[in-house]
Order: C-alpha cells, then sequence, then structure tokens
C-alpha cells in the first residue's frame, strides 16, 4: 500500500510540475536556465511584426536592444504561448511593454553610471 501511494504522488507531482510549465512557459521538466533558441526568438518577431503596435516597439530606439540583448525579453519573446497571447490580449500586450520599459530604465541608469 505504501508503495502505491509513493507511486501515485510521483505521478501527482509529475502532472503538476507539467501544468505549471505550461501555465508560466517555464520549462521545469527540462533544462532550468539553459540557453536561448535564437530560431525561434527571430521567427516570434517576425510573426509578430505583422502587428503595428509591436512594429512601433520594435524600432523604437529606446526598446530596439532589449530585443537583441537582454535576456528577459529574449526569453519572453521565445516562449509560444506568451507570443500566442501578445497577438490577441491587450493586458499582456501591457504587460509586455512594462518589462520593455523597465529593461529600458536599467539600461539608461546603468549608461548614466
Amino acid at each position: 500500500m505504501k508503495k502505491f501511494l509513493s507511486w501515485i504522488g510521483v505521478v501527482l507531482v509529475s502532472v503538476l510540475s507539467v501544468v505549471l510549465s505550461l501555465a508560466t512557459s517555464v520549462n521545469l521538466v527540462g533544462s532550468l536556465g539553459g540557453s536561448l533558441n535564437s530560431t525561434k526568438i527571430d521567427r516570434h518577431i517576425e510573426e509578430l511584426r505583422e502587428l503595428e503596435w509591436f512594429n512601433v516597439l520594435y524600432e523604437s530606439e529606446r526598446h530596439r536592444k532589449s530585443f537583441f540583448a537582454n535576456r528577459k525579453v529574449r526569453k519572453y519573446l521565445q516562449s509560444s504561448i506568451l507570443v500566442s497571447r501578445l497577438k490577441t490580449s491587450e493586458w499582456e500586450q501591457r504587460r509586455f511593454l512594462r518589462l520593455l520599459e523597465k529593461m529600458a530604465e536599467q539600461r539608461e541608469k546603468g549608461e548614466m553610471k
């Protein structure tokens, strides 16, 4: 009976990991941290460039560097789920803009020192 309960616990933890991974777009099952997939990020950027609001951000001097050099922004753009939400959700678009603004402010503070 103990082995059966242990087995059920392992299955539940595994299922919970996958669900959380999908919900948060964080890969809990695979490598933590890891390298970014530039091909996937570039493909997602090209998809998003079809949207006018994204093009304004992408061509902005203030945010341009973040798309190429900022790990947090690139990790966000690597997520298929988040990019899909960016295409349809104004809330997600505002969230992405806040991320870009935060990264730009940090970069500007670093350049001022």
